[in-house]
């Protein structure tokens, strides 16, 4: 099954997808937030699109791995997403967007094209690492 990735922050939302398989991550759009209503509307149409109902939301953690002020917006959001019909999951997205410039960078995308597309990349480097983890799970569950 599919799954749409978020990484929601005050001014964008960077989007990413699954394939069908649940295998690979691709980043899709970067949302410009307009407020709550508009937002999750665009989401879940997009969730329409892909076929899923199922989000993983990226949560900024504090390095200590507490949830500060920011973290709770993106539960706050949440919210509204499963107001909407959507299945929601958190992921911890420490450093995604660091290892998303780190990408864009090493690609040799120029710094104003980087900005544009940075959300959506974190998008896809925090559903992929959720993805390789759950296909850690399932490879560990095989009989030996």
């Amino acid at each position: 099954m599919r799954m749409l990735a978020l990484d929601i922050g005050d001014r964008r939302i960077g989007v990413a997808v699954s394939d069908p398989s649940g295998t690979i991550a691709q980043p899709v759009r970067v949302i410009e937030r307009i407020g709550w209503g508009p937002d999750v509307r665009k989401i879940a149409a997009l969730a329409n699109e892909y076929g899923t109902n199922l989000v993983l939301a990226g949560l900024p953690l504090n390095m200590d791995g507490s949830e500060g002020g920011q973290a709770e917006k993106v539960r706050a959001f949440a919210g509204k997403l499963l107001e909407a019909g959507l299945e929601i999951i958190f992921a911890d997205e420490r450093m995604s967007t660091v290892s998303a410039e780190r990408v864009l960078i090493e690609s040799d995308i120029r710094r104003d094209k980087r900005k544009r597309v940075v959300d959506k990349v974190a998008a896809a480097v925090i559903l992929q690492g959720y993805l390789d983890g759950a296909a850690r799970e399932r490879f560990e569950d095989l009989p030996t």
